[in-house]
């Protein structure tokens, strides 16, 4: 494993998804889940991930480890700083718990949107 930092993504950033190019030139490590309490609901044309405590499925994604520019572009497309979503720690199950990997959370209300579940195909 490189020692760029590791991050989870679970939608249009995954591999042959349509925002993939963002992560081009960075490294692959591997598939994961988030634990149980996270689920995906569709917002406009890419999913959002919030808490749901009563989730039991979790969330499919992967783990790149990515470069700071990298992380910097990342954010921006993620609107951090819009307040759209908000980079912190993901719980993960193994092998990859308790390795302090970060991802981004849908930091707006759900209220309307579909929810999707697991994993992101579309």
């Amino acid at each position: 494993m490189s020692t760029g930092k590791l991050l989870f993504v679970y939608g249009t950033l995954k591999r042959a998804c349509s925002n993939h190019h963002y992560l081009g030139d960075q490294e692959f490590v591997g598939a994961a889940r988030t634990s149980p309490g996270f689920c995906l609901y569709a917002l406009d044309g890419f999913p959002g991930m919030v808490a749901k405590p009563d989730d039991r499925d979790g969330v499919a994604g992967e783990i790149w480890s990515v470069d700071a520019a990298a992380l910097v572009r990342l954010d921006g497309l993620e609107g951090l700083t819009e307040g759209m979503y908000r980079r912190e720690l993901i719980p993960l199950l193994a092998p990859y718990a308790n390795l302090g990997i970060e991802g981004y959370i849908y930091a707006r209300s759900i209220q309307g949107r579909r929810k999707v579940g697991s994993t992101w195909d579309e």
